[in-house]
């Protein structure tokens, strides 16, 4: 399987990768392994899509990184941030 996630880092911004081991892939980002995710520790992954091919895993991150994309995300995931604002997670 192929995978496609994304992470909500301490600074409050979401990170879109993929990843054909996604255990692996987060704990590389858990133990700043990861550059551009290493100065925004802890990072949570708030959602997770499967594939079975890589292309489409990859085809849905950069889809994801677009403007659009960024839109459709803040849609989908929308309650989970309201209601992270009202928790003070």
């Amino acid at each position: 399987m192929h995978y496609t996630y994304l992470l909500k880092l301490k600074n409050g911004q979401i990170y879109t990768g993929s990843t054909s081991n996604l255990k692996r892939r987060f704990a590389e980002h858990a133990h700043g392994r990861v550059a551009s995710t290493r100065n925004y520790l802890p990072a949570k992954i708030i959602l997770y899509e499967a594939y079975v091919l890589k292309s489409d895993a990859e085809r849905r991150e950069k889809y994801l990184k677009t403007t659009e994309g960024k839109r459709f995300l803040r849609q989908q995931i929308r309650d989970y941030l309201k209601t992270e604002i009202i928790m003070g997670l």
